[in-house]
């Protein structure tokens, strides 16, 4: 998907258009690093989580729910708090239970998700299992460091977890590699590498070395798999940046300022199901141990906001615009064919409004203004005939068209993440 024309680069950071476009704000009294959604901002992250369940369940993942919160216990056992704990935030106390007893918000969602699969007996015949929670988790952040949506101290993640057996392990990195290429061009953020995370010599990796070495073995495997020279993308192995219970495969960017990123993952862990006794009945009556692997697609809400807005320069594509078209009535004697063509692609599902105070001109600076995907005149011509004089901001296409045409090109698009496909001008 494209820039608009003339917009190849961003012009302004996502904190400013956050600000500018009403998209997300701030508040001491919330505290920082906990950005407020405003409507328009809801929308696109209402979006992106349609996108990531609508790519979970394409992929066999079924959905769960679990609490932000769990006993310190929990974390202890899975080695979060020893790993992570000064970026926790303190545990809450209640009367005088024990330190085990205390209740944390959660880190990560990888326990609780174990905790689904150890609520009973598994089989092999069953596996994968692949288990997708939309689901926050926190970060004690300084106040010195947390910035617009980048450095939050609550991450609402697209976080799925896969329980399958040591045969799968390939099958499921290569189809979980092949959604998050999948949603970074939908979302039209381009990856730069794909990156195998592997540890290095150091102290920090817990479990059975050959056990590692054959995880690295499966990831790479996928990566063939994916064919990624057909994405353009190469493979590049990195000692000591894999997560302390497995290697990953993780996808890449770099910005204009040579800062690097990770913005999708796919990663396996054998330490938590070893640390969980996560096991499974095996083909010949005998209890074996599940391999995890955490993978996530459009990854959090907050970061690639961010990085969405800088992108497009908060002109959203049409799937992700707040505002996907603005009618303008050139004069109050078309107000009501206005209104009703508004109420006609609302009940299609779209994004439309009326807007009808102001000089004509007026209306189409705030239109452009708003980074609304386009807009519509309709003046006394377009009322008798049922046309409609469409501009498409984003695409740069200006023409006359019926206004039921309208409605089906712009409901087509959207409904499948798309730009409109608008008719080539009359010679």
């Amino acid at each position: 998907m494209n820039s608009p024309e003339n917009e190849p680069h961003s012009r302004h950071d996502h904190r400013e258009l956050g600000r500018d476009l009403d998209l997300f704000a701030g508040d001491p009294i919330v505290g920082s690093g906990l950005p407020l959604w405003l409507p328009a901002g809801s929308v696109i992250r209402d979006e992106l989580e349609r996108l990531a369940r609508d790519i979970a369940r394409a992929d066999g993942c079924v959905s769960v729910h679990t609490p932000v919160l769990g006993k310190r216990a929990l974390f202890e056992k899975s080695g979060h708090w020893a790993k992570f704990a000064d970026d926790m935030f303190p545990p809450m106390a209640l009367s005088d239970e024990l330190p085990g007893d205390q209740l944390v918000l959660r880190p990560a969602n990888c326990p609780h998700h174990a905790m689904i699969y150890a609520s009973r007996q598994r089989s092999y015949r069953e596996l994968p299992i692949r288990l997708n929670e939309l689901a926050p988790m926190f970060r004690a952040e300084r106040s010195g460091v947390v910035s617009g949506l980048t450095r939050v101290r609550q991450i609402n993640l697209d976080d799925t977890h896969v329980f399958c057996r040591p045969d799968q392990v390939a099958d499921e990195a290569e189809s979980a590699l092949r959604s998050a290429l999948y949603a970074q061009r939908v979302l039209g953020l381009a990856v730069d590498y794909v990156r195998l995370s592997l540890p290095d010599d150091g102290p920090g990796y817990l479990g059975d070395p050959a056990v590692w070495a054959d995880a690295g073995e499966a990831l790479r495997r996928a990566a063939v798999a994916v064919d990624l020279a057909s994405y353009g993308l190469e493979v590049v192995e990195a000692p000591g940046e894999a997560a302390f219970y497995g290697p990953k495969l993780d996808l890449q960017v770099i910005d204009g300022n040579g800062h690097e990123e990770t913005i999708a993952t796919v990663q396996l862990d054998f330490v938590q199901p070893q640390r969980f006794n996560l096991v499974y009945d095996g083909p010949h009556d005998r209890k074996e141990q599940v391999v995890m692997i955490h993978r996530g697609t459009v990854g959090s809400m907050e970061r690639v906001t961010a990085a969405l807005l800088e992108r497009y320069d908060g002109r959203m594509p049409l799937w992700l615009n707040p505002i996907q078209l603005s009618v303008l009535p050139v004069s109050e004697s078309v107000d009501a064919i206005s209104r009703e063509f508004v109420d006609t692609l609302v009940a299609r599902g779209l994004r439309a409004q009326l807007d009808a105070a102001g000089s004509l001109g007026a209306r189409i600076r705030n239109a452009r203004a708003r980074r609304d995907y386009a807009f519509a005149v309709i003046g006394d011509a377009e009322a008798a005939d049922g046309s409609v004089q469409v501009n498409d901001v984003f695409a740069g296409y200006r023409g006359s068209l019926p206004r039921e045409d309208v409605a089906d090109i712009l409901a087509d698009a959207y409904a499948a993440r798309s730009a409109p496909t608008w008719p080539k001008p009359a010679e």
